[in-house]
C-alpha cells in the first residue's frame, strides 16, 4: 500500500506543481506587462536583452513560479491528508 501511495502522492504533486507554474507564469507575464509597459522578456539569456531587465525578469519570475509550487504543493500535502487520514510518504517523520 505505501507504494501504491507514494506513486499516488507522486503524480497528485507533480499535477499541482505544473498547474501551479502556469499560473504564475501567466500572473508573472501580467504583472511584467502592466508594470513595464511592455511584454516581458521572450529569452532573458539573450545578449539583446539588457542585464538589469534580464536580472528582474528572472526575479520576479522566479519568485511567483516558486512560491506558486510550493504553496500548490502544501495544499495537495494537505488534501492528501485529509482523505487519507496520513502525509505523503515522502512529507512523514521519522516514526510516523
Amino acid at each position: 500500500m505505501a507504494k501504491d501511495s507514494s506513486k499516488v502522492w507522486t503524480v497528485f504533486s507533480l499535477v499541482a506543481a505544473v498547474g501551479a507554474a502556469a499560473l504564475a507564469k501567466k500572473a508573472a507575464d501580467a504583472t511584467w506587462q502592466v508594470t513595464t509597459g511592455k511584454k516581458p522578456p521572450e529569452n532573458p539569456a539573450d545578449p539583446d536583452v539588457e542585464i538589469g531587465e534580464a536580472v528582474a525578469w528572472a526575479v520576479v519570475s522566479g519568485v511567483l513560479v516558486g512560491l506558486a509550487r510550493m504553496l500548490a504543493q502544501r495544499r495537495a500535502a494537505s488534501y492528501y491528508a485529509r482523505s487519507t487520514g496520513h502525509l505523503p510518504p515522502e512529507l512523514r517523520k521519522d516514526g510516523e
